[in-house]
């Protein structure tokens, strides 16, 4: 006698295995490409040099292509991703938090992790060693160098820090430039373009400043710190909401275990200063949210 009720479970066994293998294709077939994107803190082949080998390692392990995409500014990075046409996006905090101000449907799912499990960075003032400047308050009627509207350290800390001094950039100094980038904003400071620059430091031993000079383009002596603030949480990677879930799982996968699986391209994206990457999500970045909405409220007064 046929048992009826074993028959349908093999039967339905049989299905869920088939469709398994099936669904895998489904979103390989539809994402034959992934767009992984980042806002250059140094110049665009500098960028390219530093990621493709990291890549090159997602495309291995997530098992379709991975793209790097550098992106022009952050609007660029925040709208490409709102828009579905970035699939892996490497954001500042700030314009995270923006991104999720303006609704983009993504998630947080991976945060840099700097040397000793830090999960945070600073943002400072940096001056020319041989400057007579020692204190902010010195730079009255001079020229401060801002690196992006959206940029954590760059632009919305050294205002918040700003109003903290009573300090209006606007009339403060004779002239606010936004440099375009990290590297841009220490380009300027050395030329003399501006006097005091924004920019983002992680340690003593690793900065943005550090890593231009491990790379000849500056000497990192040359230049000194007049401002530090207090930490601020590391940058996440993201991915859209909508993503099929298996293949967010790869992704998250990836990143958890680059450091391990091809220490030389995640060892390259840091010159050797960040740990494995660790999971996060979008609640982290609330205080981030928060401080935007400040910077905002402070534009308005001025247009007001």
């Amino acid at each position: 006698m046929i048992n009826r009720r074993a028959v349908l479970g093999t039967l339905a066994a049989t299905l869920a295995f088939a469709a398994g293998p099936a669904i895998a294709q489904d979103w390989k077939a539809k994402y034959p490409e992934l767009v992984f994107a980042i806002v250059p803190s140094e110049n665009a082949s500098g960028v390219t040099d530093r990621f493709q080998p990291f890549m090159d390692y997602l495309s291995r392990e997530i098992g379709t292509k991975v793209t790097l995409r550098v992106a022009q500014d952050y609007a660029a990075l925040i709208e490409g991703q709102k828009a579905g046409q970035i699939h892996i996006g490497y954001y500042g905090p700030s314009s995270f938090a923006r991104a999720l101000m303006i609704g983009s449907k993504i998630d947080a799912f991976a945060i840099e992790v700097s040397k000793g499990g830090v999960k945070g960075y600073y943002s400072v003032f940096y001056v020319k060693k041989d400057s007579p400047y020692t204190k902010i308050e010195d730079l009255k009627g001079k020229n401060l160098g801002l690196v992006d509207p959206n940029s954590t350290s760059g632009n919305n800390v050294p205002r918040f820090a700003l109003d903290k001094m009573k300090i209006d950039p606007e009339t403060f100094f004779s002239k606010v430039v936004y440099t375009g980038s990290h590297e841009n904003a220490v380009i300027a400071l050395g030329q003399g373009t501006v006097d005091v620059a924004a920019n983002w430091l992680n340690a003593d031993d690793d900065s943005n400043l550090t890593r231009m000079a491990t790379k000849g383009m500056v000497k990192a002596e040359d230049f000194r710190v007049i401002f530090k603030s207090d930490m601020i949480v590391n940058s996440p990677i993201a991915y859209p909401t909508n993503l099929p879930e298996d293949l967010k799982a790869k992704i998250r996968d990836a990143f958890m275990n680059a450091a391990k699986k091809d220490k030389a391209a995640f060892d390259r994206i840091s010159d050797g200063k960040n740990e494995p990457f660790e999971p996060t999500d979008n609640k982290a970045y609330q205080p981030i949210v928060d401080l935007n909405k400040f910077v905002d409220e402070l534009r308005k007064k001025k247009a007001s």
